[in-house]
């Protein structure tokens, strides 16, 4: 890609998410899915965490459809493509999809591991995630 802009989603809210690393001078956006704010009914102790990482970032934010504003935000910025994360989130794979529909080609990255662990970790909550993460972590350390 020579123009990309950079997708920045839940999975790597970092500064040193490897997509924002390789590309510091591209534009970025953070984009507040809809159909996930409706579906999960996330909490607004989530959303509050969330909103804070992105202060942290550079990072244009808007909120709807992700495919169809990430599409339109490369159309904006005249990209070529668009950097991102992967993610374990089975939505994904169909964002990316329906972003390359869009004809803009979606370079992932694969971030560094926070912990080793190639077992099952339920993913819907926090504690339920950490509960098997804190024992990798510590134990690596």
């Amino acid at each position: 890609m020579q123009k990309p802009i950079v997708w920045i989603h839940g999975d790597c809210l970092s500064p040193k998410n490897p997509a924002l690393q390789t590309y510091p001078n591209a534009p970025a956006i953070w984009v507040w899915d809809e159909a996930l704010l409706e579906e999960w009914k996330i909490g607004m102790k989530r959303i509050v965490f969330i909103y804070e990482c992105l202060l942290e970032l550079p990072v244009i934010i808007r909120r709807g459809d992700v495919a169809k504003e990430v599409a339109a935000f490369a159309k904006e910025h005249a990209a070529d493509g668009v950097a991102t994360v992967d993610s374990p989130s089975p939505r994904f794979k169909s964002i990316c999809d329906a972003i390359e529909d869009a004809t803009l080609e979606v370079e992932i990255w694969s971030p560094r591991p926070f912990v080793n662990y190639d077992g099952y970790i339920d993913l819907k909550r926090f504690s339920r995630y950490w509960r098997v993460a804190q024992q990798y972590i510590f134990e690596s350390k």
